[in-house]
């Protein structure tokens, strides 16, 4: 990848690279991890995660630039639903 990946550090799995602006469906699946759907339009939050600390819904969402180059997921502790 380019030196504009962003290093992701999956919940007990592996850390990988994507681009800003990729899907965060797309890159959970390229890291062989798996985040639930349910609308694929962001209303119902069965795709929420956790990037470094801020609630993300999957299914709407894009891995955003990070100044240090790298993001912690972990699957949301209070899901919406």
């Amino acid at each position: 990848m380019s030196s504009a990946s962003i290093t992701i550090h999956w919940p007990h799995g592996p850390s990988t690279q994507a681009a800003p602006g990729t899907d965060w469906l797309d890159a959970a699946h390229q890291a062989g991890w798996s985040i639930p759907t349910g609308c694929m339009g962001g209303s119902c939050g069965a795709c929420e995660i956790e990037v470094n600390g801020t609630t993300v819904r999957a299914c709407i969402a894009t891995v955003p630039a990070s100044k240090s180059g790298e993001l912690r997921v972990e699957q949301a502790s209070d899901p919406y639903w």
